[in-house]
């Protein structure tokens, strides 16, 4: 599209600093002819805070309302205007709004930029004392209990790091669940409210991280959980038995029994749990 001069701006935003923001930020918020933001209120909040006065038109861009509003504001991108987009806190797109439109614009062959700044995956990720050469992002964990426990089945022998998001009021059964599934001993971390006046990061092993959480917890939350070790192919099924059958003898639960004895094998809790189950209904025939 010759002629356009237009640009969509991604910008990261301070998580909770504001001396965080960054100089192109700053003069991105002051110069751009549109300023497209998650939450209008904060963005204003931000600019006041940074000495910034926003000179361009503030439209909101949140979920709801993301499909709607692209059209136009790739329109103006094409029009030829410089329209930057903010979420509250972070980078677009990575769980916040801005997929969408990113898309939108690139489908169009319109320019697109970033303004590198804060994010919460990469910031818990250097925090938690977890390898970080190979990591994978989930976003938000499921809400539901059954989709939850599927996800994490899944996580069973990722052996890559896992960060993913989690509302304070469900952390505690998302991290019991875990433990659950993925073994009580699985090395974890739990980043609360980071960069902010009550920054915490809580390192353990899941079993611990659930009871601490069982309390309850407040602020946003990011969650970092150590990939699974490099599985052992020599392990059968019914050494796995064998071994779940030992802990429940000593007063472990079955499922848990099952979750930690899987740990580093080909195997899932629910193969081990089954096969116990199966072995002790042939003892009884």
């Amino acid at each position: 599209m010759s002629g356009v001069t237009g640009t969509l701006i991604l910008a990261g935003t301070p998580m909770g600093q504001p001396g965080d923001a960054s100089t192109r930020l700053r003069e991105a918020l002051a110069t751009s002819d549109v300023v497209a933001a998650e939450d209008t209120r904060r963005t204003k909040a931000l600019a006041a805070s940074l000495n910034v006065e926003i000179t361009g038109r503030i439209v909101s861009y949140y979920d709801q309302v993301e499909a709607a509003r692209a059209p136009k504001l790739v329109e103006a991108v094409a029009s030829g205007e410089t329209v930057l987009l903010v979420t509250d806190a972070g980078m677009p797109s990575v769980s916040d709004p801005g997929y969408r439109l990113v898309v939108a614009c690139a489908d169009a062959g319109l320019p697109i930029t970033c303004l590198p700044g804060p994010s919460a995956v990469t910031t818990a990720l250097a925090l938690s004392a977890m390898p970080s050469e190979r990591f994978a992002f989930d976003g938000f964990a499921p809400r539901k209990s059954g989709a939850r426990n599927d996800w994490l089945t899944s996580l069973l022998h990722e052996q890559r790091t896992v960060v993913f998001f989690e509302s304070p009021h469900r952390l505690a059964q998302t991290l019991s669940d875990a433990a659950g599934v993925l073994g009580t001993d699985r090395r974890a971390a739990v980043c609360r409210e980071l960069t902010k006046t009550y920054e915490e990061v809580k390192r353990g092993g899941l079993g611990d991280l659930a009871a601490w959480a069982a309390d309850g917890v407040k602020g946003e939350i990011t969650v970092v959980i150590a990939g699974a070790a490099k599985i052992d192919a020599s392990v059968t099924l019914d050494d796995l038995v064998e071994q779940a059958q030992e802990l429940g003898e000593s007063g472990v639960r079955l499922k848990d029994a099952s979750a930690r004895v899987v740990a580093g094998t080909k195997f899932s809790r629910r193969d081990v749990y089954e096969a116990v189950l199966a072995a002790r209904d042939a003892a009884d025939i």
